[in-house]
């Protein structure tokens, strides 16, 4: 098969050999897979992979067709349209994975919106739902909404009837954005137009102190990106104490198979069926043959882009 791999700083395309499904697993012809910051951060060395994943091997989304089941996997016929998180390895012509963390692919969704859609619905999902409690009528702050995990959050908050803002640094996103479901804010000016019972973080250190003025009494901020900064200096904790506020951080990459399998029953439940019916979809920005995974990265490096950028194969 042939695969994206990381040498020496830079993306290649190599052959690779075709991978074996083990117990439980499937072997899937991938027809897309999505970019991530999380690769970006690999391809630099500073995102090591977990036990048993190919660390100069990224990709942690995808979807395309089963070409083979392996002993005891039956959730999936060979020939379904099939979708999922993985830890590695994602970004190539064929991928095995164990069947617990596959999701059918929605019927409308073509392949490029399929490879784009595991990884930021589910991380804005587990954030918004799972960690924070996200309920209609709540306020919801999004930091960062133009890229892919928020505008997921934006269209989550949405469907689920919370009343949603969104800070847009990039002028010429903003109304796209307010088209997603959101009043879309310059990012310095989010405190005046507080206060919001969560806010998701997707923009770091910087905006961590006026998150704290911006937050209501019982309010919950959701830390899932640091790439403006990881370390916030004088922070006002008596702020968070007044508040009664809770902080959480999250990752997928490293949790277990159970519960990863536990956020893609949670999307198959609670998110798939919004797809159906046309409340949610997956802003694609742009697509790139397998072959220019090198261009795709640098397009994806260089910024200034609203939503996914996806290889196809």
């Amino acid at each position: 098969m042939r695969a994206v791999v990381i040498r020496d700083g830079g993306i290649l395309v190599e052959a690779r050999p075709d991978p074996e499904p083990g117990s439980g697993e499937a072997l899937v012809r991938v027809r897309a897979a999505g970019l991530n910051g999380a690769d970006l951060l690999q391809r630099a060395g500073s995102y090591p992979v977990p036990p048993g994943v190919p660390a100069d091997m990224p990709g942690m989304e995808f979807a395309g067709e089963v070409l083979r089941n392996g002993p005891r996997a039956e959730r999936f016929n060979v020939g379904d349209r099939v979708m999922g998180l993985i830890a590695g390895a994602g970004q190539a012509e064929l991928v095995v994975v164990h069947e617990r963390l596959l999701m059918p692919v929605p019927a409308k969704l073509d392949w490029p919106a399929a490879g784009g859609l595991p990884e930021v619905f589910t991380t804005a999902h587990d954030a918004l739902f799972t960690q924070c409690g996200l309920q209609p009528g709540e306020r919801l702050l999004v930091h960062g909404a133009a890229g892919g995990v928020g505008t997921a959050a934006v269209q989550l908050g949405r469907a689920t009837g919370a009343r949603v803002s969104a800070t847009v640094r990039n002028a010429k996103h903003r109304e796209m954005v307010a088209a997603l479901g959101a009043a879309v804010l310059a990012p310095g000016d989010f405190v005046d137009a507080g206060p919001f019972d969560v806010i998701l973080e997707l923009v770091g250190a910087p905006n961590m102190r006026d998150n704290l003025r911006a937050l209501r009494t019982g309010g919950r901020i959701s830390v899932i990106g640091t790439g403006a900064g990881a370390t916030v200096e004088e922070f006002p904790l008596g702020l968070l104490m007044a508040r009664r506020g809770r902080i959480h951080g999250s990752t997928l990459r490293g949790r277990s198979l159970e519960e990863k399998a536990l956020t893609a029953r949670a999307l198959e439940r609670s998110v798939l069926p919004l797809f159906a019916t046309g409340a949610l979809r997956v802003p694609v920005h742009k697509t790139f043959s397998l072959e220019r995974a090198a261009e795709a990265y640098d397009a994806f490096a260089a910024g200034g882009k609203l939503g996914k950028i996806v290889l196809t194969a």
